[in-house]
């Protein structure tokens, strides 16, 4: 099944496979069960009704949305390669504790054919694309959708606590098309794809695999809900594993595209 947002006359509305949902249907509501009885409950509201209009982010105003670090080897060298400080991305990619930090709250986030930023203050700023879990209020994995957390390689390269100025602002964190409920197991191999076009042509392309990652979707969700109560579910990046070339930054005009699974997210770069 796929959950998907779309901006109506009367305002935004859930659909199940392209069809409305009741105009009732809240998506944090539905993270108070547990997976067992998601699907059941979904067919069991589903309308006859076509959804139309405009994709949104598929997130509710109030949901927080987290992500963890150092989750691929890949990144692990970058960030130790941009890091003026040290070998502490080594020490945390091999630590039982990951990293997490926060990214951004569901009225913050972009949505597909949104327009993502980069920071005015920055010098060096990349796409991430990550499989992005969606979790119940019990901690429990229901399902993911594709994500980019933008990022400012040049502000966290320079110290890292600068690493929430340079992963939070408007415009650096996007989601879409729709939320794919699958148990966990599934996504343990999904291909992740990344590929960035500026004045029409490719200047940048990369493809990995979720079981790439060095701690499974599971460690994750468990070391994010270990401390924090959600009560109506929660987003969680699961890092990247592509990273473009050192000489590379996002432009304004530029045109990221992610592939996660099966889902697909498409953003323009903005203007500062």
């Amino acid at each position: 099944m796929l959950l998907t947002r779309h901006q109506t006359e009367s305002g935004s509305r859930w659909a199940v496979d392209g069809k409305f949902l009741p105009p009732s249907f809240a998506l944090g509501l539905l993270l108070e069960l547990p997976r067992a009885a998601l699907r059941g409950v979904l067919a069991a509201a589903v309308t006859t009704e076509a959804a139309t209009g405009d994709l949104l982010p598929p997130i509710e105003a109030t949901h927080e949305v987290w992500a963890a670090g150092v989750t691929y080897l890949r990144s692990r060298d970058a960030r130790e390669a941009e890091s003026q400080t040290g070998d502490i991305y080594t020490r945390v990619y091999g630590a039982a504790r990951p990293e997490l930090f926060w990214k951004a709250v569901g009225w913050r986030v972009v949505g597909p054919g949104g327009a993502i930023r980069v920071r005015p203050d920055s010098t060096w700023d990349v796409p991430e694309p990550e499989m992005t879990l969606v979790i119940n209020r019990s901690g429990e994995i229901v399902g993911y959708c594709a994500g980019d957390d933008v990022s400012s390689r040049s502000i966290e390269g320079e110290n890292p606590l600068y690493l929430p100025q340079a992963k939070v602002y408007t415009g650096s964190c996007a989601l879409g098309p729709g939320i794919r409920l699958s148990e966990p197991a599934a996504l343990r191999d999904l291909p992740v794809r990344l590929d960035i076009a500026r004045d029409g042509a490719t200047v940048f392309t990369g493809e990995t695999r979720t079981s790439q990652m060095k701690r499974t979707p599971e460690e994750l969700a468990d070391a994010l809900f270990r401390g924090l109560d959600f009560p109506h579910g929660a987003f969680l990046m699961t890092g990247t594993g592509i990273v473009p070339p050192d000489t590379f930054t996002l432009r304004a005009g530029d045109r990221v595209t992610i592939i996660v699974g099966e889902l697909t997210l498409v953003n323009p770069v903005a203007d500062v």
